[in-house]
């Protein structure tokens, strides 16, 4: 068995304390331990009250995952909990650290909880695509009410104590030795002659509630917006309902263990815990050990306040790291920093921020127009626009006045970080930090290796990365890196597919509906049109040399439709509006392409089109795999579920690809390479490899 409970007796007052390292996990170890502990406290006349907590920093962080699906050994969770229920003796749950999932569980199932300040509390189980399966759905509601109990479920996200003990979830918050308090918590109970308070019996709190159906729309309208597509919020109202819609508790328990089993089936609950083992997975690497040594950052510059420069500036100063700002005139410079103080101010409407910390982060900044003032960064990114050589020029002038041991970085979304770092007489400290936009709330940041990037350099870049609440993932040196090299074939194949015979919003509606935020046409309009015809016009390409995939866009732009910043672009938006209409004219000006460049256009069915979207995208990312540029499949599902808003629930375009059935993808692959041609649909040898030996991309996990 996993884990212990340690048990001794204090002042009348049985300890129970809680051992599994490193965040004490609900394995079949402590379960037994509970167990046995209340059933020997229960029978020692000498004991008068039960406390539990736990060793080192948690009560306990959730039931051990690792266990899912396994043979149980020794008591369940729920033999259990009804253990500790039906305790004569109260029992009072002193919350040392954590207490996450079935931790919290096991707590409402204590007759009192006591909190350490620092000790957060929650329920995360929505985000791995399932519920609180050991009662919570049903004490939590007794406990707080439904409106609140929901609020709290359907987030997932952890409170701190004093929180908790606002929302009624725990009866007191004490400074110092938690344990101490929740002995004489308890010895206090005993003094008073106060009897042990089962939630399970407490009914007042859903009795009003049941007068209140419309709790439970504003939750399903809630679910529908924040989580959509997701199968476990609905699974958690059908349970808050049926906690509230009867007295009877153990019915509800029976229907929240209906709903959980069907949780646990659904093709979700895999995909969602793969990415919650793939977020702490991608920030292993190989050849970059543990213990590797890592620069301090306690200052960044950033080259460039325009709209990423800015978000990555807030990035820096949003966890209180000092940015020095440069701009080339001070006329650019006071937009760039207005447009910050703005998008604060902004916060501070919402009831996100209060006026003083706006002020504290603003104070962080400083601005400037002379590279001299950056000589005391301790890393400095460039984020100037996507020229390659203007890159090089500014890695010239960062290699005259950074300090020796700063770090140089590039926030460039695709060019050539050896480029830059053959520019100055210390590659070893240039590396790529491709942030995504908005850069103060995407998630993802790309780190991008270089041929002699350091270890040093690397540990300190994914630290920092962490550090600034983000997911980091390392990429190599390749043109377009991971995420953007894959998503080459996915717009390309979306042009191709509407010259054929679909339209632009047939196209979205599919993907939209595969659970993307945006189609590729939608994404084209919020971009901007006018970036890939602008950029042709500059480099002179004749019309006859505008690859084909890129004709339409340039037509709209002729016509000065740009996307979403001139009101028009695939689509039409009213202004103030980014919900967009479809316009007839455009699928007559795609019409007319087709029949200008003499394809026959054809009916292109949903099925075909999500196909010929993704594939291409899977059969890329296999290429990506073999070239050594992400170190795993879970580091490509990480960076497009995070910085291209591939459906979370899929698990990622390589876990997804794995669930199709990989021989069922390369048979479309060779399908479509036989209609249609072209690179996108030349089978990568992995992914060939991979269908001969009945292999998914699961078995390369291990990198």
């Amino acid at each position: 068995m996993k884990g212990t409970v340690h048990y001794e007796a204090r002042d009348n007052v049985a300890l129970m304390t809680i051992d599994n390292p490193p965040v004490n996990p609900l394995s079949s170890g402590v379960r037994a331990g509970l167990f046995e502990g209340v059933k020997k406290a229960l029978a020692d006349d000498s004991i008068d009250a039960i406390v539990v907590t736990g060793a080192g920093r948690a009560f306990i962080a959730g039931a051990d995952i690792s266990e899912f699906g396994g043979e149980q050994v020794g008591p369940g969770l729920h033999e259990t909990l009804t253990m500790m229920e039906n305790s004569t003796k109260p029992i009072v749950a002193a919350l040392n650290g954590t207490a996450f999932g079935g931790g919290l569980e096991v707590a409402l199932c204590c007759d009192y909880r006591v909190a350490a300040p620092t000790a957060p509390v929650g329920l995360p189980e929505v985000k791995l695509g399932l519920l609180p399966g050991a009662g919570g759905t049903q004490r939590l509601p007794r406990l707080i009410g439904a409106e609140k109990a929901l609020n709290f479920i359907l987030s997932g996200d952890p409170i701190m104590a004093p929180d908790a003990l606002a929302l009624g979830i725990v009866d007191g918050v004490f400074k110092g030795d938690i344990v101490a308090a929740g002995i004489k918590f308890a010895k206090d109970l005993v003094a008073k002659g106060s009897p042990t308070r089962k939630i399970r019996n407490e009914t007042a709190v859903i009795e009003a509630d049941r007068a209140n159906p419309q709790i439970f729309a504003d939750a399903r309208t809630m679910a529908a917006r924040r989580m959509r597509g997701r199968f476990a919020p609905e699974m958690i109202i059908q349970c808050v309902e049926g906690a509230v819609n009867s007295n009877d508790f153990d019915a509800g328990l029976q229907i929240e263990q209906v709903c959980f089993r069907q949780c646990m089936n659904h093709p979700q609950r895999g995909a969602l815990i793969h990415l919650f083992f793939s977020e702490r997975e991608v920030g292993k690497i190989p050849d970059v050990p543990r213990d590797t040594v890592k620069k301090p950052i306690k200052s960044a510059a950033v080259i460039g306040c325009g709209t990423m420069g800015g978000g990555i500036s807030m990035s820096f100063v949003n966890v209180g790291i000092p940015v020095t700002v440069l701009e080339m005139n001070d006329e650019a410079l006071k937009r760039g920093l207005g447009v910050i103080k703005r998008n604060y101010d902004i916060q501070v409407q919402r009831g996100r921020m209060t006026a003083e910390e706006v002020d504290k982060r603003m104070s962080l900044l400083t601005g400037t127009t002379d590279y001299a003032d950056l000589k005391h960064a301790d890393v400095i990114v460039e984020a100037i626009y996507e020229n390659i050589d203007v890159k090089v020029e500014t890695f010239k002038k960062l290699n005259e006045v950074a300090k020796a041991s700063a770090i140089l970085a590039s926030n460039t979304s695709g060019l050539d970080i050896d480029r830059m770092a053959q520019a100055t007489s210390r590659p070893q400290d240039v590396v790529g930090m491709h942030f995504f936009s908005p850069a103060n709330i995407m998630k993802l940041l790309e780190v991008v290796r270089g041929s002699v990037t350091s270890i040093e350099t690397i540990a300190t870049v994914m630290d920092l990365g962490k550090r600034m609440n983000k997911i980091a993932v390392l990429s190599g040196n390749a043109p377009g890196f991971i995420g953007n090299r894959m998503l080459g074939q996915y717009t390309r194949q979306a042009g191709e597919i509407i010259l054929q015979g679909a339209t632009p919003y047939q196209v979205d509606s599919v993907m939209n509906s595969f659970g993307m935020p945006m189609g590729p046409f939608q994404m084209a309009d919020l971009v901007g049109l006018d970036l890939g015809w602008r950029a042709r016009k500059l480099a002179g390409v004749a019309p006859e040399d505008v690859p084909i995939t890129a004709r339409v866009a340039d037509k709209l732009c002729d016509m000065e439709r740009f996307g979403q910043k001139t009101n028009r672009g695939y689509y039409i938006y009213k202004e103030g509006s980014r919900a967009g209409q479809a316009d007839p004219e455009v699928v007559a000006i795609v019409e007319q392409t087709s029949s200008e460049l003499g394809i026959d256009r054809q009916a292109v069915d949903d099925d075909e089109v999500l196909k010929r979207c993704l594939y291409p995208l899977v059969n890329e990312g296999a290429r990506i795999l073999e070239d050594g540029i992400a170190l795993r499949p879970c580091d490509i599902d990480i960076v497009y579920i995070n910085g291209y808003g591939f459906p979370e629930v899929t698990g990622g375009p390589m876990f997804w690809a794995d669930q199709q059935g990989l021989g069922n993808v390369l048979a479309d692959i060779r399908r479509y390479g036989e209609i249609y041609g072209g690179d996108a649909w030349k089978p990568a040898p992995l992914l060939e490899k991979l269908v001969a030996e009945g292999k998914g991309f699961a078995s390369l996990q291990g990198g």
